[in-house]
């Protein structure tokens, strides 16, 4: 299949498209209560007497409650042992109150008040006059340091040792959200394929692949899209100007959404048109190193033996060591979940094991300043067999979709 014969038009692919996700069942307030119960049970653990909660995805995770991050304090306290205690400002209480899934306690604070000050004596008033206060890791700095000049009779670690090493692991309620996510991406990319043609900018794509998200039932990002054609494909990141399509050149999409707060990511590259020796032997290879990376995922292998077999791969074919261009300039992985980018990452130096319910990207970039750059881009999820793709992988450089196979 040559990509760019016989198109469709993005009318007619939204046209037909319907929701994907009907049926698919968010995370239900028993498993927000259980994770609390394991969050509690680790911190005993630890040795630690609470954990604060800032507008994050750790909010959300533990709570089901969604907030966006303001300059006033809004959150949660989950001590090691009892109910949840929630914080609001005090004009906000009612629509607080609104949004709990469970337990009742709200304390609140005026405007002219300290909320940091709320923080410690809330800890305190619970049962914590002293002791260590796990910090969520996405709390803004102005807050943390509040909360040191408040609360001096405590000693503040980062919360990763309690949220990152919970959300590491996901439950099969995650993992089937994570598989709806994906699916929605995936059958976003072969539409935007479909729609190319010579002269589309990257812009028209990207606003097409944000709409397909929304019709096939997911939640599109709140930015652009990664879409490149040409040189572009390069910049691992992307570049500031906007493309027009030219027969011949390497397309990247690096697209995904969420389902039930739950997120996808998924690139796909290849050539519009008909591939040269030289994109058919580097897409050949991107593919080689993906394969290697995925065969190193094994339960209880450390999670950079990914990442050495994918750059293995790439440097084996004489491309820069390390992180050296041409070649592969970044980690090969991260952890998804709530996030796009999230604990465990693949990255030199991450010993930590494999384990059943880890979610994470294979994505080893191979970047050629000046002439096109590639990535396959699928998350795994590990299970008692092994690794499993959400997506993919891509078939061949000719027939990415699989359409003849």
């Amino acid at each position: 299949m040559t990509l760019g014969v016989g198109g469709s038009s993005a009318a007619a692919e939204l046209d037909a498209m319907t929701s994907i996700t009907t049926g698919i069942a968010p995370i239900g307030i028993d498993e927000h209560l259980d994770r609390v119960k394991r969050a509690q049970a680790l911190m005993k653990t630890e040795g630690i007497s609470a954990l604060y909660l800032d507008t994050s995805p750790n909010l959300f995770y533990f709570t089901g409650i969604k907030l966006s991050p303001t300059e006033r304090l809004h959150g949660a306290i989950i001590p090691v042992e009892g109910p949840v205690t929630y914080l609001s400002p005090a004009f906000e209480e009612p629509k607080t109150r609104s949004m709990l899934k469970f337990g009742d306690d709200i304390r609140g604070w005026q405007e002219h008040e300290d909320p940091t000050a709320l923080v410690a004596d809330t800890i305190a008033s619970l049962g914590y006059e002293s002791g260590v206060v796990a910090v969520d890791p996405a709390t803004p700095f102005f807050t943390f340091d509040g909360l040191r000049r408040a609360g001096n009779r405590y000693e503040f670690l980062n919360g990763n040792a309690v949220t990152a090493a919970l959300r590491a692991a996901k439950t099969p309620a995650e993992v089937a959200l994570l598989a709806a996510a994906n699916k929605v991406s995936e059958e976003v990319q072969k539409a935007a394929a479909r729609i190319l043609h010579v002269g589309i900018t990257t812009t028209a794509v990207g606003a097409f692949v944000q709409e397909a998200h929304r019709r096939l039932g997911g939640v599109p990002t709140p930015y652009p899209p990664l879409i490149l054609f040409g040189e572009a494909t390069a910049y691992p990141h992307g570049v500031d100007y906007p493309q027009t399509l030219e027969d011949g050149d390497m397309v990247l999409m690096d697209i995904g959404g969420w389902v039930g707060g739950y997120r996808s990511d998924i690139t796909r590259s290849y050539v519009f048109g008909e591939p040269s020796p030289r994109q058919r032997e580097i897409w050949e290879l991107e593919k080689k190193a993906q394969a290697a990376g995925f065969a190193a995922a094994q339960l209880g292998a450390p999670h950079h033996a990914i990442d050495d077999a994918a750059r293995g791969t790439i440097e084996a074919a004489g491309f820069g060591k390390d992180y050296a261009l041409p070649g592969l300039p970044h980690r090969t992985g991260h952890g998804i979940g709530l996030e796009v980018h999230e604990e465990r990452y693949l990255v030199r130096g991450n010993t930590a094991p494999l384990e059943v319910g880890n979610c994470f990207s294979i994505e080893p970039t191979i970047c050629i300043y000046g002439e096109f750059g590639i990535r396959l881009e699928d998350c795994v999820t590990m299970t008692e067999e092994g690794p499993r793709w959400f997506s993919g992988p891509c078939h061949t450089v000719d027939d990415p979709f699989g359409y003849e196979a």
